[in-house]
């Protein structure tokens, strides 16, 4: 058993709202306000016919949203009103033709709005001529709720004797009867030539069940996601793992190259070490425990070293000739302010120069 409601919108807030419940493509009852619909119930609202305009015309078939702007640009020659300020509905294509509506979105707008109020999101809205049966010529009028309706194969409005008149050029519109009009409503409910639900009054479709398919498809694109970016990390870390190795064999390498030979097997980096400390000595070594000696001395006036020994423990004995007493104490706190611990021997005067030994340590 299938059940459908028509939901008159009042062509202004002084009328009443009116509804027709469809059971089994019959009429199964009529009345005013608001009805109780059912969960499974399909409510269709029905736009009053003053508040649509409705053209017809010949629109290749195409996308929707390219129909769409084919129809705007028909409808933009036939208004005094920009198009894009307007709503545009494109229905089906029959016998090459397509039914256009045009309705301002304000009030597209403010009948959901009312409708949401009320707890209705209609599955469809359609203008109300379309609901009259389609005349083979002429003109028919019917009565939809309380409000005169007049169609012809390519309009449709709101009758008002001034302005039927003016449309139809004085030819009287066929007066068709209460059972007819419905039961051309009941067949246009099941496929309305056009749906003004479109664009941004589209209704939302929601999802009643997940969808495991998308979700499997989901998880098999994240799993690949992550693989991949594992792999990324994995070949970095090999990179760098095979430059480190590259690196301390090439090290490796010049290090025995620096080795003498005959030395054998076995660590050449350490090897190397132990060559360099013993070739610099320990301490400080002679090279540079000498060198801080050299300096001293040479900024000191009127001294000289004239006796280098270097013991094996890291010091280093120094034989000085200085002008005096003076130069003497100048030079061990010059060394001791260099970083060296230094002690003196007992110098002697000779020759009118003061001359002795100081030992240098680190």
């Amino acid at each position: 058993m299938t059940t459908a409601t028509l939901l008159f919108l009042p062509p202004d807030d002084s009328q009443p709202w009116r509804w027709w419940r469809i059971r089994d493509d019959a009429l199964d009852g009529e009345g005013e306000g608001l009805p109780q619909v059912g969960a499974d119930d399909r409510v269709v609202a029905v736009a009053p016919a003053d508040a649509v305009t409705l053209h017809w015309a010949s629109l290749p078939a195409r996308s929707p949203a390219q129909a769409q702007a084919a129809a705007r640009i028909v409808v933009s020659d036939a208004t005094a009103e920009p198009s894009h300020d307007l709503h545009v509905a494109v229905g089906r294509e029959r016998e090459g033709e397509r039914a256009i509506a045009v309705v301002a979105p304000a009030r597209m707008a403010a009948w959901l709005t009312a409708l949401a109020q009320r707890g209705v999101d209609p599955a469809a809205m359609v203008p109300a001529p379309l609901l009259l049966p389609e005349p083979e010529d002429g003109y028919v009028r019917g009565d939809l709720a309380g409000q005169a309706v007049v169609r012809g194969r390519t309009t449709g409005w709101a009758d008002e004797p001034v302005l039927t008149e003016l449309v139809t050029r004085g030819e009287v519109p066929r007066a068709i009867d209460r059972d007819t009009v419905r039961t051309a409503a009941i067949g246009a409910l099941a496929e309305p030539m056009v749906d003004l639900r479109q664009g941004a009054f589209a209704r939302r479709r929601r999802r009643t069940a997940i969808d495991w398919m998308l979700v499997r498809r989901l998880a098999v694109l994240v799993g690949l996601i992550l693989l991949a970016t594992l792999a990324i990390d994995v070949v970095r870390i090999m990179r760098y793992s095979f430059g480190a190795d590259a690196i301390e064999q090439r090290a490796a390498t010049i290090a025995r190259q620096a080795l003498p030979r005959g030395t054998g097997e076995g660590d050449a980096t350490r090897m190397l070490g132990e060559r360099l400390s013993a070739l610099r000595g320990p301490g400080q070594g002679f090279t540079r425990t000498a060198a801080a000696v050299y300096a001293v001395v040479e900024a000191v006036p009127e001294s000289e070293v004239t006796a280098l020994q270097f013991e094996p423990n890291g010091s280093l004995r120094v034989s000085l000739s200085l002008a005096g007493e003076a130069q003497a104490n100048i030079v061990k706190s010059r060394l001791a302010a260099a970083g060296f611990s230094v002690e003196s021997s007992v110098f002697q005067q000779s020759a009118g120069r003061l001359t002795g030994d100081m030992t240098v340590r680190p």
